[in-house]
């Protein structure tokens, strides 16, 4: 998948669940409640020892569902997301080794920030899509806006994540700059070891319906 056709999905999608699984034998019936509620994409973060399993499980299983690793803290790490089958990767903050790594191996990944001098950096590097993180804690969509306006005519988009939930979506989604958001909320941890596949679906469909509204468009 080429960084456009990425991007376009990004933009339909308009929210990415960040998923922490820790029991692989749980992970197909987690990809049928994000695949029935509408959401076809899940970020598995490296948070636990079982994500490079679940990615390569859904990628084998489940090939409707766009898979890509979230937290990527090492270029271990990034290696182990690609070698698994990942499309693209994410990061909570900017690692000149992974940056790097991902660049000269040709994987898709978008690392994070939270100040201008970090989007500096991005820009400098070539990014035109980062993560913004820790949204909320970092002063939520007014601070977005206002670290992101130096940038906008650069087409530089974004990433929030981080306390970001079906209260205050809309208000992410109708700023031009966000491409997408992340999100746990979408399949909280707990309810994946529960195996609340109804409460995920659910909780999907909100998401997917606020998109629509939003967006105007088909997810």
């Amino acid at each position: 998948m080429d960084l456009k056709e990425l991007e376009k999905k990004f933009e339909t999608f308009g929210v990415i669940p960040v998923i922490a699984i820790e029991e692989p034998e749980n992970a197909l019936h987690l990809a049928d409640s994000l695949i029935e509620g509408g959401l076809p994409v899940a970020e598995i973060t490296f948070r636990t020892k079982a994500a490079a399993g679940v990615i390569e499980t859904l990628r084998k299983n489940r090939p409707e569902l766009m898979v890509g690793a979230g937290t990527i803290l090492t270029v271990e790490d990034l290696l182990r997301a690609r070698d698994s089958g990942a499309v693209f990767g994410v990061a909570p903050g900017y690692n000149p080794l992974v940056v790097s790594k991902a660049k000269e191996i040709g994987f898709h990944f978008f690392p994070g920030v939270m100040t201008p001098s970090e989007i500096d950096r991005g820009v400098a590097e070539g990014f035109k899509i980062l993560k913004f993180f820790p949204s909320e804690a970092a002063g939520g969509i007014n601070m977005l806006k206002a670290v992101s306006a130096p940038y906008a005519h650069l087409g530089v988009r974004y990433i929030p994540t981080g306390g970001v939930n079906a209260s205050n979506l809309s208000s992410y989604l109708e700023f031009d700059r966000v491409i997408a958001v992340g999100g746990t909320w979408v399949a909280k941890k707990d309810a994946i070891s529960r195996g609340d596949w109804e409460k995920i679906k659910n909780t999907v469909k909100e998401a997917v319906d606020i998109v629509k509204r939003v967006r105007g468009k088909s997810s």
